[in-house]
């Protein structure tokens, strides 16, 4: 009888909590996630030289989070970094490779602010393994994830975190986070020594499919360093959209790489990118309905947001006010005097000031017969008048190294041609009487970036490749194969198509970026690594050595024609005012 009465009660109770969890009310979750990317060393708001200069900063980034964290709840928040955040200022190669004796201020500044991860960049790893190996360890010992989960070790091990698991807003959320996986095709072997990559398409899917099976989150986050792409599966470097249309049981992708900021949300994934230089930040809202411990709904609202670069985080500010005089100083050093203003700009015009100085550089520091040379900074000004440190990231923004390789006379006809048939178009004499042809490859639209509608190239300027050492011309009149005429080398040397030159260009650039040296010389990256003749320090080390070595740089120090030979767009009469339009529509407030 008594375990009659015990069985009936348990009955009893297992019915009443049946009963219960029918008419359990749904638990609702509101998770905010915020994501920036591409910061490329904007950590401080004032200009180094001036400080009534401002600019877009993790100051003011800072300030935002904190007021959505007081508006929310700081348990609601999650905050992620996409990657490329050790190069593109002072401040960061200050403590590469300066200040290497403290912790860097990179891994201070994440930590103050509260990041939950950081993905690694291409740009991370250009600075090499001395710099992200002490990133790495100083970023585990904060407590911040620095993911790479498709950076693979040469025994199969990963090299970097793949992955976090948060207790956010109630919920357990998951956060995977990978690389860029065209980093060899950029970077020589150096910098990712022991290192391959992964292509993100199929690999992550895969991976979420594996973590997640083993740590059962209520939401999964795939955070990439790779830009949006156009989602056709061919750009490998930009596959966030590849990702974005294929990847199942994710419930949002975060991404960087190309500067472009861009949000969606389809079928319940959303997808932000922020775009660059802490001017913006990705937001997403995840709405989550739980029902006995069970996610049963998701929906989320993604948004990109304007920083305020005015408003900043003044304790912050403070907190790190001596990492940012004693970067002042180092960027505010005097190491020369240059005696007339060079404007980088000039240099989609044909041979100027500019390319003129980075080329006398290289060929002197090299000795090789040829240098080619591309455009690195869009629209910068580099002033007469004292020369600071400051002002050799105008010149020369990016940590490439210098190689010299040997090069046939026909594959440098090549490499040129390949070049300019992505900077000009095919233009006659008819073309300017209506001036509707565009002499240089731009198109009017919309700046991803910042929404403003203006006048810009197609193609990335930075593969605008020219030649020093040579005397030649482009005709614009000539279609691609016959418009550049090499006349001969600059020492008055007769051009030999099957003989071989010395041939100096970026680290970058020989390691097939932009197809230069792979479809334009024909020469495959194995068969570049047997034609290297020797390689350099990086670029802007020997520009820096070339400004303190001379202290005053005149224009006829890095202008002399036997060294650099001469190079221009003919025929002038086509040339001039078309040029003079297209020009005055890529940069009308130029004086």
């Amino acid at each position: 009888m008594y375990f009659k009465m015990k069985l009936s009660r348990i009955l009893l109770v297992i019915m009443a909590m049946m009963f219960a969890s029918c008419n359990s009310e749904p638990e609702r979750h509101t998770l905010h996630v915020i994501s920036t990317g591409d910061i490329h060393g904007a950590w401080f708001d004032e200009d180094y030289l001036d400080s009534s200069k401002k600019s877009s900063s993790l100051l003011a980034i800072s300030s935002k989070i904190n007021d959505l964290r007081a508006e929310v709840g700081a348990e609601n928040v999650l905050l992620i970094d996409a990657g490329d955040c050790l190069q593109g200022d002072v401040a960061p190669y200050y403590y590469n490779y300066v200040k290497t004796d403290v912790p860097h201020l990179f891994t201070r500044m994440v930590k103050y602010m509260g990041y939950d991860c950081v993905v690694v960049g291409n740009h991370d790893i250009e600075t090499g393994h001395a710099v992200y190996d002490k990133v790495r360890k100083e970023m585990d010992e904060a407590g911040v994830p620095w993911l790479g989960g498709n950076a693979i070790r040469e025994n199969g091990d990963i090299y970097f975190q793949e992955y976090k698991v948060f207790e956010r807003a109630g919920l357990k959320v998951l956060v995977l986070g990978y690389t860029n996986p065209n980093i060899p095709e950029w970077l020589q072997e150096e910098k990712w020594k022991g290192l391959t990559f992964n292509s993100l398409v199929p690999y992550v899917q895969d991976r979420v499919d594996a973590v997640k099976a083993k740590e059962n989150p209520d939401v999964t986050i795939v955070a990439v360093h790779s830009g949006t792409g156009k989602g056709d599966g061919n750009i490998y470097e930009n596959q966030g959209l590849d990702l974005f249309n294929s990847l199942k049981g994710v419930d949002l992708i975060v991404t960087a790489h190309d500067h472009k900021p861009h949000a969606d949300n389809v079928n319940g994934l959303a997808y932000q990118n922020c775009g660059t230089k802490a001017a913006k930040v990705g937001h997403s809202v995840i709405e989550v309905i739980k029902n006995n411990g069970k996610v049963v709904n998701i929906n989320s609202v993604t948004t990109i947001d304007e920083v305020d670069k005015n408003d900043v985080d003044s304790a912050m500010k403070e907190y790190f006010a001596d990492d940012y005089e004693e970067v002042k100083r180092f960027s505010a050093n005097k190491i020369g005097s240059l005696e007339e203003t060079i404007r980088t700009h000039d240099a989609f015009k044909g041979q100027c000031a500019y390319t003129n100085l980075i080329n006398t550089v290289i060929l002197d520091a090299t000795g090789a017969d040829i240098a080619f040379t591309a455009p690195l900074t869009y629209d910068g000004t580099i002033n007469a008048g004292d020369v600071r440190y400051c002002d050799l990231r105008t010149i020369y923004p990016f940590e490439n190294e210098m190689v010299v390789l040997n090069m046939k006379g026909s594959e440098i006809k090549g490499f040129l041609e390949f070049s300019y048939d992505k900077w000009i178009n095919i233009c006659n004499k008819n073309d300017i009487e209506g001036m509707n042809t565009h002499l240089l490859k731009i198109v009017e639209k919309e700046d991803a970036r910042n929404g403003a509608k203006g006048w810009s190239f197609i193609e990335k300027t930075y593969n605008f490749e020219a030649a020093a050492g040579l005397n030649y011309i482009v005709d614009v009149t000539k279609s691609f194969g016959e418009r550049v005429i090499i006349n001969g080398l600059a020492d008055n040397r007769p051009f030999d198509y099957d003989e071989f030159y010395k041939v100096a260009m970026t680290s970058y650039r020989f390691s097939g970026a932009g197809d230069l040296l792979p479809d334009g010389a024909g020469i495959s990256q194995e068969e570049s690594q047997k034609r290297v003749v020797a390689k350099y320090r990086e670029i802007r080390d020997l520009i820096n050595d070339f400004v303190v070595d001379n202290q005053n740089i005149k224009i006829d120090m890095i202008s002399d024609k036997k060294v650099l030979g001469e190079w221009r767009f003919e025929p002038a009469n086509v040339v001039e005012p078309l040029m003079a339009k297209d020009m005055n529509l890529l940069f009308p407030d130029a004086k």
